[in-house]
């Protein structure tokens, strides 16, 4: 797959990354698989991984400022 930025290939890596929720909430979710471009910051999910970190971010609570989940496939 390439790149919609600048066209170089992407590589399958697994990172962290933050998700801010609102002005309050941060959740931080690790060991996330993700398409990485391998000459610019640009990545992608794949849809599968995606519908899982729609369902890590419904199920933390207004209550949290920072949450940091680990990404189980």
């Amino acid at each position: 797959m390439k790149c919609h930025v600048c066209g170089e290939a992407l590589e399958p890596v697994v990172t962290d990354l933050p998700f801010k929720l609102s002005d309050r909430t941060i959740v931080v979710i690790r060991d996330l698989p993700v398409l990485q471009c391998r000459s610019c910051p640009e990545y992608l999910f794949e849809d599968a991984v995606m519908s899982r970190v729609a369902e890590i971010l419904e199920r933390t609570g207004d209550e949290a400022e920072l949450e940091v989940v680990k990404f189980a496939a």
